[in-house]
């Protein structure tokens, strides 16, 4: 595979919806045990946070040299204000990020000792948003869409993405002919009827297909079982250090090996995965050499602490190092896949 253009990234308008979250990390050092319970106690030695589910998508592409543009929903005190300044800061328009009262922002605060996570505090809801809101954002989505390349769907579970409106967002996507790349979430993938590639995990895809990949046969049943009864045209299965898989339309699979790295830190893995995947499939490149590029991009975040992001001369320097991940067409061994660190990416 040649290498990946980046120049052909620049400007190129992907539409993310999905769930903003704030990611925010406390780090300190761990000398001792609480002599009130058996914890470690953390000698907090700074703060920082980050954009955080579809923000950490926004992100990923605005690194990547691309125009993004986003929708999605916060709430309307200081920590959606937070997410909207964070917007700005990457010259993002948040003017389609609705503050909806009463709704918290979803916050993911992690306790790092180190490099060690020793703790995550989630403050969210996963409760519908209200109607209003949804009217509002769906007056907002036609004129975004027909300006985009790709739509992007990052579910988090929120409450955001709801049958009704996923259903529009692919209409008018199908209306505008432009392809759909979905993040997913939950068991029941035909929500997302006609989009053109789905990303889970291993074990999300084994939860949506109703049985326990462990070999690869397992993983083809799976695959075929969700392509079926979902109504998507594509599937990329991530298996963490066991690389990736990808049932394209056509019939055939794509087999991605990932580089052998040290791990630090799964956060936000699978919205780089997506974010590569959208971009250089927007970007023309075909979707089995998207992948291998997603794949690159994936072991280069998950080397860093927290929740990352991957540039562009990181992605070439990745994809290089690795002589571009070899693809293997169709090519399968029957045998128990081996257990492998961090099979799939928890979202």
């Amino acid at each position: 595979m040649n290498a990946v253009d980046i120049r052909r990234f620049r400007g190129c308008r992907i539409l993310v919806i999905g769930d903003l979250m704030l990611d925010e990390y406390t780090r300190g050092r761990v000398d001792r045990i609480s002599p009130e319970a058996p914890v470690p106690v953390v000698a907090v030695s700074g703060e920082t946070d980050t954009l955080g589910g579809a923000g950490n998508v926004v992100n990923n592409l605005s690194v990547l040299g691309a125009a993004p543009m986003v929708m999605g929903v916060v709430g309307d005190g200081r920590f959606g204000r937070r997410i909207r300044e964070k917007l700005a800061g990457i010259g993002v328009d948040a003017n389609a990020v609705i503050s909806e009262s009463g709704r918290p922002t979803t916050r993911k605060t992690r306790i790092l000792a180190g490099s060690q996570q020793v703790l995550r505090i989630d403050r969210e809801t996963s409760g519908p948003v209200r109607p209003e809101t949804l009217r509002r954002l769906k007056s907002l989505l036609d004129e975004r869409i027909t300006t985009a390349r790709a739509v992007l769907i990052s579910d988090y579970g929120k409450g955001l993405l709801s049958r009704d409106f996923l259903r529009c967002i692919l209409t008018s996507a199908e209306r505008a002919g432009i392809p759909v790349f979905v993040d997913p979430k939950g068991r029941d993938y035909s929500r997302y009827h006609g989009a053109t590639l789905l990303t889970p995990n291993l074990k999300e895809a084994g939860q949506a297909a109703g049985i326990d990949i462990t070999t690869r046969p397992d993983l083809q049943t799976a695959a075929a079982r969700i392509l079926e009864s979902s109504g998507v045209k594509n599937l990329l299965i991530t298996r963490g250090a066991g690389g990736m898989s990808l049932f394209a339309a056509d019939g055939k699979v794509h087999t991605i090996h990932a580089d052998a790295r040290q791990v630090f830190d799964v956060s936000g893995a699978g919205d780089t995965v997506i974010s590569v995947l959208c971009l250089c499939a927007a970007a023309g490149m075909p979707l089995e050499r998207a992948a291998v590029a997603a794949n690159a991009a994936a072991g280069v975040v998950v080397g860093k602490v927290g929740t990352a992001t991957v540039t562009a001369e990181e992605l070439e320097e990745a994809l290089s190092r690795s002589g571009a991940a070899e693809i293997l067409d169709g090519e399968w061994n029957a045998g128990v896949l081996a257990p492998l660190p961090g099979n799939g990416i928890p979202k």
